[in-house]
């Protein structure tokens, strides 16, 4: 994917998220306080973090679009990931406000209200609104082949269930139980850590090279021996970087062929993966003869 078009779905897909996150925000923390719900006012401060983590999404993304340079010979990729590890952060400061508010209503004020009818009609609304945008954000982060604009995706359609035990805590709370109000702003922070512990642990294997999946090795595997004159592949290593990946193998080759042809074939094969594998930038190929005993266990192609 040309990274002109990558931009343009990442633009996209941050303009839905700004906009929903803006209108969601206003609209629960105002109904919220109106009515006088703390869960609504609870998933307004979410809201207000869902609007802040598509900024951090955001500007990984265009970092990490940065060609690479003299000082990052494999590109800014892993900014992605950094920027999810910032997000998580944010989420357990909003977590734990919200954790500490909702006790403070509960154990010590005490001077619980059944909320007005109004915040009914925005958690419907809430419910509707991430689910639109939420799937809106996957699909562009889909296109665009980006992990963090993903991710963020995901973590707006939590707020589908957190509307959905609002609007369940809200219709209780009309027979009478109006600690319940306060009981889903409690299940509303468990839920944002939940989130966050998802985020961090996908983003720091992420920062840790760990390869997305067998197909993706497969599939590179697949474009080397579709190449003329490779007999086999085999010692694939993935260098993952978020967005993109770099890989290092060895192909089989007759111990009779030039150094020329051979040099002709590896380039060959670089080109066909970088082509048919989308998420791989660059390859880098070490020829061995066939047939030939070799200690593969040897360090000398793993890229730091």
């Amino acid at each position: 994917m040309k990274i002109k078009d990558r931009e343009k779905y990442g633009k996209r897909a941050f303009y839905v998220a700004v906009i929903g996150n803006l209108f969601l925000t206003i609209f629960n923390i105002t109904v919220g306080v109106i009515s006088g719900s703390f869960a609504l006012v609870s998933e307004g401060a979410h809201t207000v973090s869902d609007l802040i983590t598509s900024i951090i999404a955001y500007a990984g993304f265009k970092i990490a679009n940065k060609p690479a340079d003299a000082d990052h010979p494999y590109g800014h990729g892993r900014a992605e990931a950094i920027a999810g590890l910032v997000i998580v952060i944010f989420l357990v400061v909003v977590a734990y406000q919200i954790l500490v508010g909702a006790f403070l209503r509960l154990f010590v004020k005490k001077s619980l209200a059944v909320p007005d009818s109004i915040a009914v009609v925005m958690a419907i609304l809430g419910i509707f609104i991430n689910l639109a945008m939420s799937q809106r954000i996957i699909n562009r982060g889909h296109s665009a082949n980006s992990p963090a604009i993903v991710a963020d995706g995901k973590h707006q359609r939590v707020d589908i269930f957190s509307s959905l035990a609002i609007l369940l805590g809200l219709l209780v709370c009309e027979y009478g139980y109006p600690q319940l109000d306060s009981i889903i702003g409690l299940f509303i922070a468990l839920l944002i850590g939940k989130t966050a512990f998802n985020i961090a642990r996908e983003n720091i294997n992420a920062i840790m090279g760990k390869v997305p999946s067998q197909e993706l090795v497969d599939d590179i595997e697949r474009a080397a021996n579709s190449v003329e004159g490779v007999y086999g592949t085999h010692n694939i290593r993935v260098n993952y970087l978020g967005s993109y990946a770099t890989v290092t193998l060895h192909i089989d080759l007759p111990g009779d062929m030039t150094v020329e042809k051979s040099h002709e074939i590896s380039h060959k094969v670089q080109d066909k993966i970088v082509e048919e594998v989308e998420v791989i930038r660059g390859v880098t190929v070490h020829a061995c003869p066939l047939g030939v005993e070799y200690d593969h266990n040897q360090d000398i192609d793993i890229i730091e």
